[in-house]
């Protein structure tokens, strides 16, 4: 019971901090594979897979961004907007292997939404940064730590 508890733990927090909340699961992570306790593969996947339903929710958010845009309080305007969504249309979704970038990677998540990037690719990149820094978070704190 406390293994499926940690790994859904371990999901929750990785989504919540890939989305526009800031939390760091890094550390989650880190500290359950240092307990030894756990499958590390395990948990790198299972980070990874909190991530990007975490950079889900971003894309959900960016599809329904436009009702939003002309709002007082919406946090950007409309050059930011527009610029980013040029950035996106330059580079494309490969840009999205950028999704694992701390605050920027989110952002991005958020903008393939506005520019209707479709759902399988997105998975599929964001997925593949997203393990690219669980794997790297990991190899590096092992070696800084042992």
């Amino acid at each position: 019971m406390l293994e499926i508890v940690t790994y859904v733990g371990l999901f929750v927090t990785s989504m919540v901090s890939a989305s526009l909340v800031p939390l760091h699961s890094e550390v989650a992570l880190v500290g359950l594979i240092f307990t030894e306790r756990f499958s590390a593969v395990g948990l790198i996947l299972t980070a990874s897979l909190g991530n990007t339903a975490g950079g889900v929710l971003n894309w959900l958010i960016g599809r329904g961004v436009e009702t939003f845009r002309n709002r007082r309080w919406f946090p950007l305007n409309e050059k930011q907007l527009n610029r980013a969504a040029g950035w996106y249309g330059k580079y494309g979704k490969w840009s999205l292997l950028l999704a694992w970038v701390p605050i920027a990677g989110d952002g991005l998540t958020v903008i393939a939404g506005v520019m209707k990037q479709s759902l399988l690719p997105f998975l599929v990149l964001v997925f593949i940064a997203k393990l690219m820094r669980c794997v790297g978070t990991v190899l590096l704190a092992a070696y800084v730590l042992v």
